[in-house]
């Protein structure tokens, strides 16, 4: 690889280490708690007052005073420091917390990955399926849920093709759920694939050397989708993010 893609690649890298080291950034996130799940009597472990649910909103009692946070709205910070938010998925209301003090980040000494190698910066096209398809996979919290996927992207490796089904953005760039060779053993269980926009031809660019762990590798509390079928790599990727570093 050219000097120069190389240092692309390294900031890039550390750009990564340092957005999941923010004090809100993945290592903070200590808890996502569904409101199906909230005990009786509306209370939440390790969190002040009541919870319950009212529509597409939260609404959070304490002291008295009622405070809303809408499914995706804005976050709300507690005296503490820590945040929170609202997600909603499938239908169901969850509510997630970031600590700054949490373990996980105070113990964070860098992401482990390949050196970059442009043998996995590759050619590759991207057909769009008829119709977007929702496949249910398994989630890193033990639920299943549903995939939303928008086409395959096909790429060549020593002479032979691979496809991926990947999710398309609302930017038009590509994701994707991927294991391969490595997977459990010098890297993560899984990872996720990121391409660039295709053009009007389906063809872009594909940089396997910013292939990334997923959230739920800096935090349990992440509700992270497993590979959909036909997704894992029969040889070893050994480009990108491996593992998280701690201290």
């Amino acid at each position: 690889m050219s000097a120069e893609t190389v240092l692309a690649w390294k900031r890039w890298h550390e750009r990564r280490a340092e957005t999941v080291a923010a004090p809100y950034g993945p290592l903070a996130l200590i808890g996502t708690y569904w409101l199906d799940d909230v005990a009786g009597d509306g209370t939440i472990p390790g969190l002040p007052g009541r919870w319950r649910q009212d529509g597409r909103a939260v609404v959070h009692e304490a002291d008295g005073v009622s405070t809303v946070l809408e499914a995706e709205g804005e976050p709300v910070f507690l005296p503490d420091g820590r945040k929170l938010l609202a997600i909603v998925r499938e239908g169901l209301l969850a509510v997630r917390v970031w600590d700054p003090r949490s373990p996980a980040r105070l113990a964070f000494a860098g992401i482990a990955a390949f050196d970059p190698d442009e043998r996995w910066v590759l050619p590759a096209v991207f057909r769009p399926f008829e119709a977007d398809r929702t496949v249910r996979v398994p989630n890193a919290d033990g639920r299943e849920r549903g995939l939303g996927l928008g086409g395959e992207l096909a790429f060549t490796v020593d002479g032979t093709e691979h496809t991926l089904a990947v999710t398309v953005e609302d930017d038009g760039r590509l994701w994707g759920v991927i294991a391969d060779a490595t997977s459990g053993t010098s890297t993560f269980r899984f990872r996720f694939l990121h391409a660039p926009a295709p053009d009007a031809d389906g063809s872009l660019t594909l940089d396997l050397n910013r292939t990334t762990l997923p959230p739920c590798a800096f935090a349990d509390a992440f509700i992270c989708p497993f590979p959909p079928p036909g997704n894992t790599l029969a040889f070893a990727l050994e480009a990108g993010e491996r593992a998280v570093l701690t201290n």
